[in-house]
């Protein structure tokens, strides 16, 4: 057997294990999806994968995602189903909810942990080495541990239950991680860059705004998707901060709440759980181009 033919075979060989693994691993994601379309009763009587037998009898519609955002309106075959013991979920509400937790809970951890990398990189003061140790050093500190002491001092504050206290809880939990991260992308910069701003009479603030946050932008991007899905997808955190005050309640609190009163109704839960998968979605794909640049950065220097 030739070698280009060996060649061939191997290739062959990984791409079909690729797609096996592929395929398995997106089976149980499309079931939850065209679940998500069916309507209750057909979920209970039949397999989603009978929908492809024949398409044209399949009974797809949004109706499932109408009743979870609370879209109904004047449809009176919906406003049957919620009569009958089906409550008007409204999703869109907690979406907001954690749009308004999720956004600032990434950006100011990035914008303070930015500064701190540069200062520990490029900056020479008393202690840094030992600072610098103390904040990695946080890394292996479980978040767990920390959370009642906080919360009593968020009590004592009037801020349990309020925005702001859950913005300061994931601020504090993600810095560790991203000053280390950015520690090590902008340590790697060149160093030529920082001397001839110097030498130009650019100051620190000059050259973090407009050389570091440039340069950056992938390693600051790649933390962004850690943070964004760690802070989306939270349900600890938010119990313990926000409560159980649905003015504030995120979307997996809501979730939660759904697991609990429509357990049977797979539908609902179905779309639902897609409901929540479209933010992350669109953060992932929208910054992945950075996202291999931010993890290899700072792992090879030269």
């Amino acid at each position: 057997m030739s070698a280009r033919r060996q060649n061939l075979l191997g290739r062959l060989f990984v791409y079909g294990v690729l797609i096996l693994i592929a395929a398995i691993w997106t089976t149980p994601t499309v079931g939850l999806l065209v679940s998500s379309f069916r309507p209750g009763d057909d979920v209970v009587a039949s397999g989603w994968w009978t929908v492809f037998r024949d398409p044209t009898e399949a009974n797809l519609s949004l109706d499932n995602y109408r009743i979870v955002l609370g879209t109904v309106g004047d449809n009176p075959q919906l406003q049957e189903k919620i009569q009958r013991g089906q409550e008007n979920i409204n999703l869109f509400g907690a979406v907001l909810n954690s749009i308004t937790v999720t956004v600032p809970a990434t950006v100011i951890p990035i914008l303070i942990a930015a500064f701190a990398a540069y200062g520990f990189a490029w900056i020479q003061f008393p202690g840094r080495r030992i600072f610098f140790i103390g904040v990695v050093a946080l890394l292996v500190v479980p978040l767990q541990i920390a959370l009642i002491p906080i919360l009593k001092d968020y009590i004592a504050l009037d801020l349990s239950g309020t925005f702001l206290g859950i913005w300061l809880a994931h601020t504090g939990f993600g810095l560790p991680l991203a000053v280390y991260l950015l520690y090590n992308y902008i340590s790697s910069l060149p160093r030529d860059l920082f001397e001839s701003a110097f030498i130009d009479g650019a100051s620190h603030f000059t050259i973090f705004t407009r050389l570091i946050l440039p340069l950056s932008l992938p390693a600051l991007a790649s933390f962004a998707i850690f943070q964004f899905l760690w802070v989306w997808n939270d349900l600890l955190v938010a119990l313990v901060f926000l409560g159980a005050n649905p003015q504030v309640e995120v979307l997996t609190q809501r979730l939660l709440g759904m697991l609990g009163t429509f357990g049977t109704d797979w539908h609902l839960l179905t779309a639902g759980a897609f409901v929540s998968m479209v933010f992350p979605l669109v953060v992932f794909f929208g910054l992945q181009r950075y996202f291999v640049r931010g993890l290899l950065a700072g792992s090879v220097k030269g």
